[in-house]
């Protein structure tokens, strides 16, 4: 039997507060957690390949990993996937901010600086209606580093286990 969820606070959310679904912790949300970490682990390897040459893209990766890691936290405490589509969507400092919230007591000063860039992270990827995106950040954090101790607290709250090497997705 699984322990009940944290309680927390409501999360601001641009000016509004926005209060978590009542959190059910469930066999299914496990399976889906887990299958979430692996993807997430999948993802990072193309990174920790050095598989992109394109900062646009390496940010776009990095939102892939780090949201994939932290709403495998918020499933497996409960959270609804419908709920975090629709409450967090691509956004990491909302994922980061709720995951928190909830226990995974993940404080790192260059994800914290790093996740406003990457929400929503697809403005990495899709340039505007004019075809331009955004300028990366003139000093970037070491990536794969970052997103390996990301991935390695999530793996150490959750008790996923670690995967089997696999093929980079990217």
């Amino acid at each position: 039997m699984m322990p009940p969820a944290p309680a927390f606070a409501p999360i601001p959310s641009q000016g509004q507060f926005h209060l978590a679904p009542v959190l059910e912790r469930s066999c299914a949300r496990r399976a889906l957690s887990k299958t979430r970490y692996r993807n997430a682990e999948g993802f990072f390897l193309a990174i920790e390949e050095q598989l992109f040459a394109d900062n646009s893209d390496l940010l776009y990766q990095t939102g892939i990993v780090a949201q994939l890691a932290l709403t495998s936290h918020l499933l497996d405490v409960g959270f609804d996937d419908r709920w975090c589509a629709r409450h967090i969507g691509l956004h990491i400092d909302k994922a980061l901010a709720y995951a928190n919230a909830t226990g995974l007591n993940y404080h790192s000063v260059a994800l914290q600086r790093l996740a406003p860039v990457l929400s929503p992270y697809n403005v990495w990827r899709n340039p505007d209606l004019d075809g331009s995106r955004p300028l990366p950040p003139m000093s970037m954090p070491d990536i794969p580093a970052l997103l390996r101790e990301l991935l390695d607290h999530v793996r150490g709250v959750t008790g996923h286990p670690s995967p089997r090497r696999r093929k980079a997705h990217g």
